[in-house]
């Protein structure tokens, strides 16, 4: 069942944080599905403008009805990543996303409100919420590219004159996250305290946290041992996460983890395996492979077994 996040962040609120998971293609899709039935989680599938383009939208689109289909007990959010005014337009359109991000946070204060308005007028014509983003993260992910010299915090004090002169539905904020799988170094972590004055000024609005995978070193190690040359990658500390949600978290996004689940994967099928060539054998170990990815993170966030109290909720 497609919803809104906006139905999915009331129910989660000051509890738990919703993941939202990057995909690009069927075998992502199929797993990302078990999993999150797995752990008996809701969740956010996210398409960004480079699985767009990669897959074709038309046959994500396809392959996302579908698969609500085949997991009729599934409750999840279709979610349009970091897009820019032409794509959020788009998505509105297409009639299978319920949220869309409008990123424009490159833009000078005033310049990222106008243009967030007015997607947010367009998708609210339409049944659909809007997810904006106030500072920048740093760090490289398929087509942003933020030096970290040029990335800053979300402004406390902007936050609360930003949403509500913009009218979206939740913001994405900077605190101390990045893009990409070289997240950290030396004992960088979270602005929780900047977290929680941006809670303080919109007290029960929904937080998103961008760049949130946790790069687990275990799967480094693995890529690494099956010929991969990764080092010096570092992400968020999964464990972090409960307390983000207490903070107004409600949606963490999570895409440089599943990228690298399917790289050791694949890696150590081909090198266990050297004699076989059909796709299907390591993408059936990778269906399975990330749908336990998905169940234990899932557990992190605190979304797991949560899905039937969310079903209850939609029901009233």
């Amino acid at each position: 069942m497609i919803v809104t996040t906006k139905k999915l962040f009331e129910a989660a609120y000051g509890k738990y944080a919703i993941g939202a998971y990057n995909i690009n293609n069927l075998e992502q899709c199929r797993g990302l599905f078990r999993g999150n039935l797995q752990s008996q989680s809701p969740f956010i599938i996210q398409i960004s403008r480079g699985a767009r383009s990669f897959t074709d939208k038309r046959m994500l689109e396809g392959i996302i009805r579908s698969a609500d289909e085949v997991f009729p007990e599934a409750i999840f959010a279709v979610h349009i990543d970091h897009g820019d005014e032409a794509t959020c337009y788009d998505a509105i359109e297409s009639g299978i996303y319920s949220s869309v991000m409008i990123d424009a946070s490159h833009a000078p204060f005033e310049e990222n409100i106008a243009i967030t308005k007015r997607v947010v007028d367009a998708a609210h014509a339409k049944g659909i919420v809007v997810e904006a983003e106030l500072g920048q993260l740093g760090g490289v992910e398929e087509h942003i590219k933020v030096e970290e010299a040029a990335a800053k915090l979300t402004d406390p004090n902007q936050a609360k004159e930003f949403v509500e002169r913009s009218g979206c539905d939740s913001l994405a904020v900077a605190i101390g996250t990045s893009h990409g799988a070289f997240k950290f170094s030396g004992t960088q972590s979270l602005h929780f305290d900047v977290l929680a004055e941006i809670q303080k000024n919109l007290p029960g609005f929904p937080l998103v946290m961008h760049g949130s995978s946790s790069v687990p070193q275990e799967e480094i190690a693995r890529i690494n041992a099956a010929g991969g040359e990764i080092g010096g990658a570092k992400g968020v500390d999964a464990t972090q996460f409960a307390r983000a949600a207490k903070l107004g978290v409600t949606k963490v996004n999570i895409d440089t983890d599943g990228r690298l689940v399917w790289t050791r994967v694949h890696r150590e099928f081909f090198r266990d395996h050297p004699e076989k060539f059909d796709l299907r054998g390591p993408g059936k170990v990778f269906m399975q492979a990330y749908a336990d990815f998905i169940e234990a993170k899932n557990k992190y966030l605190g979304s797991a077994a949560q899905l039937e109290n969310v079903r209850k909720m939609l029901s009233q």
